[in-house]
């Protein structure tokens, strides 16, 4: 009885009485509003409606075009960045390891790889503390690259990896082709497969292990048959026999340069879970100052090493008893345009990795392993093309091997990120309901 004294007005203005099905205000009985009460009813739905656009669909739509709109122009920038920067230092780093210098009767050929790596690390060390300026938001003050004394011992092993991995893989250049290192620098799933069943006793699905060995079925087959045994004459076995092991040479180098490459890739992505929040761009300052700090270090004892047991065993005399630097700048000076070329693949470097660097920070890991996969594939073929490399039909096949097998599982890590993903945003929806 209470119930039915109230005024009919507060019961006309709530929205507990709002037929949805037939769109119109009634009373308590089922009927239609009176024309007073419809016209408030009517005024009300008009009024919400209205009040309602900046939060409802219309405003949605207009911040995802907006949103749109700028993920794809981020997206075109991030993607040419990656492009632009590491096709050129691909470009660049093959030029300098293969081109030939002075007369042809004796040639001189690049091979300092510590000095090239240094100049690099200061590069791009450089350039990540201006990427780090930038991305500190307004007001806020920059955040320390070493913000604690824990963080000292894995990027001290970041450094030292990731120097020790690039001598192993220029080192690899003696004795294989260019393609044959691109290739096998594709396989990265390799090392960091092995360094997690071997360490960390972690299981991987079938589809790995089934990717894995398509990858290594295609570097087998690129390699057997390269064109590099073909210089000695069919009837030369002693020849064919050098090829076969410098070859195993070779790639025995870059597997301990993919070792490498696989325990940095491994300690960063602990780094990163272990001390949050650290940022990308604090981490491309780090290691790159601390690896400064230690290639810088080597170049400064190379020249009193070079003298001992360890130095000859390291190979350190191939710079000579002045040591790398100072055979390294000797080189410059007698041919100067080499310069350009070591600068121009440091600067590259560099700003490939704040491209790299803003791509995960930006987007996801999935997109940027697609893009990864996917500019290997065009520095393979700027290689050939630039550089005149042939292959043959057998390497095609282990070329189409081994990117198969990793756009496979690009592919498939795609898919299982973006259902992660959506579970995540359907969770979370379910949360604010």
């Amino acid at each position: 009885m209470a119930r039915s004294k109230l005024p009919p007005v507060k019961r006309e203005a709530s929205s507990e009485f709002f037929n949805k099905k037939t769109a119109s205000w009634e009373d308590t009985n089922g009927r239609a509003a009176s024309n007073g009460a419809a016209a408030t009813g009517k005024t009300r739905t008009m009024t919400t409606t209205t009040s309602a656009k900046p939060a409802g669909p219309g405003a949605v739509v207009g911040k995802a075009t907006d949103d749109q709109g700028g993920g794809v122009f981020q997206l075109v920038i991030a993607v040419a960045g990656i492009y632009a920067s590491f096709l050129t230092w691909a470009y660049l780093q093959e030029k300098l390891t293969t081109t030939p210098h002075g007369p042809p009767s004796a040639p001189e050929v690049w091979h300092f790889p510590v000095f090239l790596n240094t100049i690099q690390s200061i590069f791009a060390a450089t350039v990540g503390c201006i990427y780090l300026v930038a991305s500190t938001p307004s007001g806020r003050p920059i955040p320390p690259v070493i913000p604690s004394a824990r963080i000292l011992a894995p990027l001290a092993l970041v450094a030292v990896t990731s120097s020790l991995a690039s001598p192993f893989g220029y080192a690899s250049l003696a004795h294989i082709d260019y393609i044959t290192f691109l290739l096998a620098k594709s396989c990265k799933l390799l090392p960091v497969m092995f360094l997690h069943i071997t360490v960390f006793r972690k299981r991987y699905p079938l589809y790995k292990y089934l990717v894995v060995a398509a990858v290594t079925a295609g570097v087998a087959i690129f390699t057997l048959h390269s064109g590099g045994r073909k210089k000695h004459g069919g009837s030369s076995s002693k020849g064919a026999a050098d090829d076969g092991a410098n070859a195993t040479w070779g790639l025995l180098l870059l597997g301990i340069n993919l070792l490498f490459d696989g325990l940095t890739n491994s300690t960063q992505d602990h780094i990163f879970a272990s001390f949050r929040p650290y940022s990308g761009p604090q981490m491309m300052v780090a290691n790159n100052v601390m690896s400064t700090i230690v290639t810088g270090a080597y170049l400064l004892l190379n020249p009193y090493l070079v003298a001992t047991g360890v130095g000859e065993w390291l190979g350190m005399d191939v710079a000579g008893s002045a040591g790398e630097m100072r055979a390294a700048l000797d080189f410059m000076a007698r041919y100067p345009a080499v310069w350009k070329d070591v600068l121009g693949f440091a600067a590259c470097g560099a700003v490939g990795q704040v491209f790299i660097f803003y791509t995960l920070s930006t987007f996801s890991s999935v997109l940027l392993v697609t893009v990864t996969v996917t500019r290997k594939m065009f520095t393979m073929i700027l290689s050939v093309v630039a550089f005149g490399h042939r292959l043959s039909q057998m390497q095609w096949l282990g070329v189409g091997l081994v990117f198969g097998g990793i756009g496979v599982e690009a592919a498939i890590a795609r898919r299982e990120k973006m259902a992660k993903e959506a579970a995540a945003r359907q969770a979370g929806g379910k949360k604010t309901q």
